[in-house]
C-alpha cells in the first residue's frame, strides 16, 4: 500500500485535451477550451473533520504522514508539479439554456493512477477559478458535510456516485445567504476532496455543440470514448451512437436506483448528471420521508417542482435529448438517436417495475400488473407512509397477516390513527392482493426476507440527521459525522447500537431549516 502522494500523477484530461490560452485566474466567457489552469487558494488553518477509512480500504491507499495528507487535500499544497485546473462546460437549468456554467468552484488537484485506474481528485470550495462568474469559489462546512456523507452513503446504498475522500476546515469565514433573505452570516469554511474517474457532464458536450466548436466537441467525445468506453471501439458514427446508448442505459439504471430508495437530487440541470451516470453535485438533495412524489427538497424549485422526486426519470429523459442534440453535429441523423430516447421509456418503465416488485419480495413479475404497483404508491401517499420505514418492515421474517400489516401502517405513518384508518378499506383491498402473489411464489419466507433487505436500506441519510451533525460540528464536535459515517458505511444492516437512527422524522424537524428544505447557497 502506497501513501496518496507517492501514486504517480498521470494527467489524461488535461494533457489530451485543449487547454485555455489565458493562463491567469480570472472570470471570463473560456471560448475554444475543455479547461483553464486554476490554482486552490490558500487555507488559513486547515483542519480534519473527517478522512473517507472506507474509500482509503476500497483503494488500497495508506494515510501516512497525516499532516501532509491535510495539506494536500485543503489545497495548502500542490500535488508535485501538477498543474490543477478547473473544467469548462455549460448546460440547462430549470430547463433553460445558461450558457457557459464550468467548475465554479471545483479545481481538479491531481490525476492519479491508483491500482491501476485513473482517478480525477477535486477539491469543492478551495476558491474563484475563471468559471465562477459572481461567486467566490468557496464552501461552507454545512454543505460540505452534507456532500460528503451524502457521497459515501450512496456507494454503500450500491448507486452509482462520485466518492468523497476527505472534508476539512479551511479556518477561514465564508458569507453566506442561506435563505436567500438579504440577511448573509459569516460561516466556517471548508473542502471537500471528492474523487470520481471522470467530472465529465452532460453540459461538457452542450457547450460546444450550443458554439459551434466542433473540432473541440469532437475531441471530448473522442477522449470519453478512449478514456471511459474503450469497449465501443475506435470513433465512428457507430461508436458515438453506441457510447449514447450506454450513457441513456447508465443513467436509466441511476435514475431506478434512486427511485428505490427516495433519493431527490433537487438539481437535475443538464451540467449536474454524469457521463458515467454517477450521481454527482450534492446540494439541496433530500430523501422521501412521507411517501410524496411531488416532493422537492430544492427551496428554489419550489413554485414549479421541475426536479420532484416522482419526475425524475422524465427529467433524465429530457437532459438525455439535450445530449442527443450535443452529439448530433457528430452523427448528422436525427432517427437513430430519436430510437435509442424511445427506448430509454420502455426500459425504464420495465426496470422500474422490476424494482419495485424486488422490493415488495414478489419475483415472479409477468404476474404483477402495473395497477398493483400503481395502487400502492398511490395509497402510500395517502396514508403519508415514511418509504425507508415502510419498505424495511415489510422485509421482516415473520409471516404477516393483515393486522401485523396495520402495524407496519402505524409505525411508518405521519397521520394520526383516525386519519389512517380512513384509509385501511383500501389497504386491506391491496393486500389481499399482495397475500395471493406472495402464495403463489411459494418462497421460504427467512429467504424472501433476506432478498428484501439487500434492497430495502434500514438507514438513509434524512436532512434531520445530517442537520444535527452540522450543529455539532459547527460547535467544533465532529462525533456526529463520524457516527453518521460509520452508521452509513452498512445501510442494509440492523445495527441494533444504531437503532436511535432508525425512527421518523421527529416533529421538530418538520419546518426547521436545513431539515425539510434547502436552498442552493453553499
Amino acid at each position: 500500500m502506497n501513501q496518496l502522494s507517492e501514486y504517480k500523477n498521470n494527467p489524461s484530461f488535461s494533457i489530451n485535451l485543449k487547454a485555455d490560452s489565458e493562463k491567469n485566474n480570472f472570470t471570463r466567457q473560456v471560448n475554444h477550451a475543455h479547461f483553464s489552469l486554476a490554482n486552490s487558494v490558500q487555507p488559513k488553518k486547515p483542519e480534519w473533520v473527517h478522512l473517507s477509512s472506507s474509500f482509503l480500504k476500497d483503494y488500497e491507499v495508506e494515510v501516512g504522514d497525516k499532516d501532509k495528507l491535510l495539506k494536500l487535500l485543503s489545497g495548502a499544497e500542490k500535488f508535485d508539479d501538477f498543474e490543477s485546473y478547473a473544467m469548462c462546460y455549460g448546460g440547462h437549468q430549470f430547463g433553460h439554456w445558461a450558457g457557459q456554467l464550468g467548475d465554479g468552484r471545483a479545481i481538479n488537484i491531481a490525476e492519479l493512477e491508483v491500482n491501476g485506474e485513473n482517478l480525477k481528485f477535486q477539491l469543492k470550495g478551495a476558491g474563484p477559478t475563471p468559471y465562477s462568474r459572481r461567486a467566490d469559489g468557496f464552501a461552507v462546512l454545512r454543505s460540505s458535510i452534507r456532500e460528503y456523507l451524502c457521497s459515501e452513503a450512496m456507494h454503500h446504498l450500491g448507486i452509482p456516485t462520485t466518492r468523497a475522500l476527505s472534508l476539512v476546515k479551511t479556518g477561514d469565514l465564508v458569507s453566506r445567504d442561506m435563505l436567500y433573505n438579504g440577511n448573509p452570516k459569516d460561516e466556517f469554511g471548508a473542502v471537500v476532496c471528492r474523487v470520481s474517474p471522470s467530472f465529465i457532464r452532460f453540459g461538457s458536450f452542450e457547450i460546444f455543440a450550443s458554439r459551434g466548436e466542433k473540432e473541440e466537441l469532437k475531441q471530448l467525445v473522442n477522449y470519453t470514448i478512449k478514456n471511459h468506453f474503450p469497449e465501443l471501439g475506435e470513433p465512428s458514427k457507430a461508436t458515438y451512437l453506441a457510447f449514447f446508448k450506454e450513457v441513456v442505459n447508465r443513467t436509466k439504471e441511476l435514475m431506478i436506483h434512486w427511485q428505490r430508495v427516495g433519493f431527490v437530487h433537487g438539481v437535475m440541470n443538464t451540467d449536474n448528471l454524469s457521463i458515467l451516470g454517477q450521481t454527482i453535485d450534492y446540494g439541496p438533495y433530500g430523501w422521501l420521508e412521507n411517501y410524496d412524489p411531488a416532493w422537492t427538497p430544492n427551496t428554489t424549485d419550489l413554485e414549479h417542482k421541475r426536479y420532484r422526486f416522482g419526475r425524475q426519470p422524465n427529467v433524465a429523459l429530457w437532459n438525455l435529448t439535450q445530449l442527443a442534440n450535443a452529439l448530433y453535429p457528430l452523427i448528422e441523423e436525427v432517427e437513430p438517436l430519436q430510437q435509442i430516447l424511445h427506448e430509454y421509456k420502455r426500459d425504464y418503465t420495465l426496470g422500474f417495475h422490476k424494482m419495485m416488485c424486488e422490493k415488495l419480495g414478489l419475483y415472479v413479475q409477468e404476474e404483477i400488473n402495473e395497477e398493483f404497483i400503481t395502487q400502492l404508491e398511490d395509497y402510500m401517499e395517502k396514508s403519508q407512509v415514511d418509504m425507508t420505514l415502510f419498505f424495511r418492515e415489510l422485509s421482516a421474517e415473520k409471516a404477516m397477516d393483515f393486522n401485523s400489516f396495520l402495524d407496519i401502517l402505524e409505525k411508518s405513518t405521519y397521520l394520526s390513527a383516525d386519519e389512517l384508518k380512513a384509509q385501511q378499506t383500501h389497504w386491506e383491498m391491496w393486500f389481499g392482493k399482495y397475500q395471493v402473489h406472495i402464495e403463489k411464489e411459494k418462497i421460504d419466507s427467512t429467504q424472501r426476507s433476506v432478498q428484501m433487505k439487500t434492497i430495502n436500506p434500514k438507514y438513509v441519510l434524512r436532512n434531520y440527521m445530517a442537520q444535527i451533525a452540522i450543529d455539532a460540528a459547527e460547535k467544533g464536535d465532529n462525533s456526529v459525522v463520524e457516527e453518521l459515517y460509520d452508521l452509513l458505511l452498512h445501510p442494509y444492516s440492523d445495527q441494533p447500537e444504531m437503532e436511535k437512527w432508525y425512527t421518523k422524522r421527529p416533529d421538530w424537524a418538520m419546518n426547521k431549516v436545513g431539515c425539510s428544505m434547502l436552498s442552493c447557497s453553499s
